[in-house]
């Protein structure tokens, strides 16, 4: 059964490989902090023990850090799901026929929301099934950890401005650091990007259709709602990640024109993933505290 009920043994921080980049899934956690209710971000700084503004975006990597460790790694499926579709021709993703036996992403956002409710669950647990949450809802809104092509992009290499990347590292991190300008430690970027786009999303850009973001969000059905964002990520892979096919790509100076198309779309699924997660996280704190209403009182 994909849905499984995995509980793990031990909250681990070490460093790691990362994918949609450390900026973007840090981004995305900031962005996230903009929009919680009082009471949501009440929640989980007590959860995560962390009453610091990044309470957020300091544990929105941790699932790439433990997923290549040797307790970690039941974890590694999780990240993505395998679309098995014919860029350009056709893309889509099909829940059935693509998440693997072991889990994907649309399994373990649901897996872990569930858990994160659950209050017969230690705190440390609901607390790890939080970071989960929080990076997987990164990881759903990148084109390329919804596609089975080359691994993903992962086989696929590419010029970017000279030098040489597999595409999959092209849409985690080079296009969002070439948008921005900026190259260094991932915090300081981050929080500057998100808090621009926090106004964006607020009363710029995004304002207009922020509402429509939300349209297909299902609290009670997490499945029905992760394959919406999935699917709506995947389109890009067709129009924007392989517009003339995966084997005219390879090889391909990619910092100019391709840039130029790409940069808009990973600026929106980035600010996509923070304003979901934030309504996200919302419905947790919600309908935990309705579970256990003498929660925060008790701690």
């Amino acid at each position: 059964m994909k849905l499984s009920y995995t509980l793990t043994f031990g909250l681990l921080t070490v460093p790691g490989a990362v994918a949609w980049g450390s900026l973007g899934h840090i981004t995305t956690a900031f962005i996230a902090s903009h929009f919680v209710s009082n009471t949501t971000e009440a929640y989980f700084k007590t959860l995560l023990r962390n009453d610091e503004p990044d309470y957020l975006a300091s544990v929105a990597s941790w699932a790439d850090s433990i997923r290549y460790t040797k307790w970690g790694r039941f974890t590694k499926n999780f990240h993505f799901i395998d679309a098995h579709d014919n860029p350009p021709f056709s893309c889509d993703v099909d829940y059935e026929r693509d998440c693997k036996e072991s889990g994907c992403v649309i399994s373990a956002l649901a897996n872990y929301t569930d858990q994160s409710l659950d209050p017969t669950l230690a705190p440390w647990l609901r607390a790890q099934a939080a970071k989960f949450v929080v990076h997987f809802v990164g990881d759903l809104h990148q084109p390329l950890h919804n596609e089975d092509v080359a691994l993903g992009g992962n086989r696929i290499y590419v010029k970017w401005d000279g030098r040489d990347y597999n595409l999959h590292h092209v849409w985690d991190t080079s296009i969002a650091e070439k948008w921005l300008g900026a190259h260094g430690k991932p915090y300081p970027i981050a929080l500057r990007w998100a808090n621009a786009l926090a106004v964006e999303i607020s009363d710029g850009k995004f304002a207009e259709e922020k509402d429509g973001w939300l349209k297909e969000l299902d609290f009670e059905d997490s499945i029905a709602t992760a394959m919406a964002w999935s699917r709506e990520c995947n389109a890009f892979v067709c129009t924007h990640v392989f517009p003339e096919g995966p084997a005219a790509i390879a090889g391909q100076e990619l910092g100019g024109a391709y840039f130029d198309a790409a940069g808009p779309v990973v600026e929106r699924q980035v600010a996509r993933a923070g304003y979901r997660m934030a309504v996200w996280l919302d419905h947790i704190a919600d309908e935990f505290q309705k579970r256990y209403p003498d929660y925060l009182n008790e701690l």
